[in-house]
């Protein structure tokens, strides 16, 4: 079938379109791409929390569904807020990418002696997240931290200007990019002379259901959803569904410091660690089992004290 597909028109999200679209090729169906600008890609100065998110990247995307204008919106998973139109639905998560974050520096700043970031005393982070703002203050409380904001050429060329001594990305993004450049079709500014650590998700927790992506469909397309079950990866599915249940349980945008990451073991059970700074208080949980909605359950629990994870 022909498969209008929608993006943001980033070089990241064009580069993760195109693979799906490839993807989709293969087996037989016609595709192309329809680029949508959403709120986060116009207001690209203030910090997340202040453009109105969550939902800032994906909201003119989801229109554009229930419009009919489009018949499949490729998401990062992370940027989906909890509370979608109940006439979308995930029709397919692929395969996750890496979801762990990378500390990319400068050479003259890596400490390779220091704890949990290799970076010397009084470097220079950026970076918009919350989450990882809170995992930097907690971890080392000698670093500091600046806003950063734009897509990731742009925040690579800030390093390049000296204007950062170390970036924090997510590895899916970088990785995506290095693909695309190889196609020809991305444009990202090389990473030499930089050195590039890939951090502990155990420690250094990423955002629910990062390194993933979600596509998205009209629940009444079974068409589309047929067309796309092919591409559904249950190992992902099962470990994103357990830290977006956290995350709806938390009710966490881009302004909380929240993480959440899964992992599905060989014997095919789930471990569940997450990360919550509550006012003030940076605390963290670790579950296994294999229901995830109680694995979401038990790590709140753990993550709230008792008086506020009272319903």
């Amino acid at each position: 079938m022909k498969l209008r597909i929608g993006t943001r028109g980033s070089d990241l999200a064009m580069t993760q379109a195109r693979g799906i679209a490839r993807t989709l090729e293969k087996a037989g169906h016609e595709t192309t791409i329809e680029v949508i600008r959403t709120l986060g890609d116009v207001d690209k100065s203030r910090p997340f929390a202040q453009v109105g998110a969550p939902g800032v990247f994906v909201r003119e995307l989801e229109w554009a569904l229930m419009e009919g204008r489009i018949d499949v919106a490729v998401h990062c998973y992370k940027d989906l807020p909890s509370d979608s139109p109940e006439e979308l639905c995930i029709a397919a998560v692929p395969e996750r990418e890496d979801p762990r974050d990378r500390l990319v520096l400068r050479p003259e700043v890596h400490d390779p002696d220091a704890e949990y970031l290799p970076l010397t005393s009084g470097a220079l982070i950026g970076t918009a997240s919350a989450r990882r703002h809170a995992l930097v203050r907690n971890l080392r409380g000698d670093l500091e931290l600046g806003l950063l904001r734009g897509n990731v050429p742009t925040r690579v060329r800030k390093l390049h200007a000296r204007e950062y001594d170390a970036l924090l990305l997510a590895c899916a993004g970088l990785d995506r990019l290095d693909r695309g450049k190889q196609h020809g079709e991305a444009d990202s500014p090389t990473r030499e002379p930089f050195i590039e650590v890939n951090l502990d998700p155990e420690i250094f927790v990423p955002a629910p259901s990062q390194g993933a992506l979600a596509l998205q469909a009209c629940c009444v397309r079974q068409g589309v959803r047929e067309a796309l079950m092919p591409i559904d990866d249950q190992a992902a599915r099962r470990s994103v569904e357990a830290e977006r249940e956290l995350l709806t349980l938390v009710e966490a945008g881009c302004q909380v410091p929240f993480g959440a990451f899964c992992r599905v073991s060989d014997s095919g059970e789930l471990e569940l660690h997450s990360v919550l700074e509550f006012e003030g208080e940076l605390r963290r949980s670790c579950r296994s089992g294999t229901d995830a909605v109680k694995l979401a359950q038990e790590a709140f629990i753990d993550l709230m004290p008792e008086e506020a994870a009272r319903p």
